[in-house]
């Protein structure tokens, strides 16, 4: 077990030093090196990330029987998703709403107040997701 978990973190460690060494020289066209660094990146890490997986879910199921199940594991579960699908719908308004506040912008200086307040209720998308993640979690 604790093999898989240091090979995944040298793959990993090993990707960055090399993304960062291929920044720096730029020998060849950074395109084509990142294709191969990520073509040689998945070859390696899914295996072992498959093979981490096969050799866990024994110790889990093993693990699993011992207790009872806990009510509270939906309420997680709903608190992560009202989080985590907030924050990709507040990154999907403010990339539209943020890149036309910019053209805009770009246009007539003057209406810069006007689409900072498009983007501030863009981003309160975010807010709302985490406010009810922590009501979910206040009741548990």
């Amino acid at each position: 077990m604790y093999i898989i978990l240091l090979l995944m973190i040298f793959i990993v460690l090993a990707t960055i030093s090399t993304g960062i060494v291929i920044r720096f020289k730029e020998e060849r066209p950074i395109k084509a090196k990142g294709k191969t660094l990520i073509k040689a990146n998945l070859s390696l890490f899914i295996p072992i990330l498959a093979a981490a997986v096969i050799f866990l879910i024994p110790e889990a199921a093993h693990a699993a029987e011992g207790e009872a199940a806990s009510p509270s594991g939906l309420g997680f579960i709903a608190a992560a998703l009202s989080t985590g699908l907030a924050t990709i719908g507040t990154g999907y308004a403010v990339g539209s709403v943020g890149s036309s506040a910019l053209g805009a912008v770009s246009e007539d200086p003057k209406i810069l107040g006007k689409t900072l307040i498009f983007v501030g209720l863009a981003e309160g998308i975010a807010i709302y997701g985490l406010i009810v993640s922590i009501m979910i979690l206040g009741r548990l």
